[in-house]
């Protein structure tokens, strides 16, 4: 199972998740949004996501932030992570549904500026009503396990 978590964790870094460029003063760092550079998002998550990484390596041990930008219509099958999970909704809306099954009318609706944190190995899932960008963040390494494996991008053949 450690072998799994470390293959997705170098699969942050491998899927070409870089930090965006950052202006630092003093150990500070400045990130406008304007200048984010967006990339594909890593292989355990459904194909169409982007991300950036703001602040640490989400592959490594350590605090990070990570921002997902998701389209209109995009769906993230249960799953858990093994370290707390702590969200914010930038920008959109998505809907957040607890358990194993995926429940679409079950869903709690969020928006922009709206908040959630899960404990380790709390089973949970998304869908995006419309273009979408969560910010999250976590300590590394991070990794993402789909209740039902074959639920798993990663899993799927061309």
């Amino acid at each position: 199972m450690r072998m799994i978590h470390a293959l997705v964790a170098a699969g942050l870094v491998s899927a070409g998740v870089a930090a965006a460029s950052a202006e630092t003063a003093g150990g500070h760092r400045l990130l406008p949004q304007a200048g984010l550079d967006w990339q594909a998002a890593p292989p355990s998550l459904p194909a169409g996501a982007e991300a950036v990484v703001l602040y640490g390596d989400p592959g490594a041990e350590g605090l990070f932030a990570l921002r997902l930008r998701v389209p209109a219509g995009y769906h993230v099958p249960p799953h858990t992570h093994p370290k707390p999970e702590v969200v914010t909704v930038i920008s959109g809306a998505l809907r957040l549904g607890m358990g194993e099954t995926a429940d679409e009318a079950a869903a709690s609706a969020l928006a922009a500026g709206d908040f959630f944190a899960m404990e380790p190995g709390t089973a949970h899932y998304v869908y995006a009503d419309e273009e979408t960008v969560i910010q999250l963040n976590s300590n590394g390494p991070w990794t993402l396990d789909y209740v039902n494996p074959a639920d798993d991008p990663r899993q799927r053949t061309q």
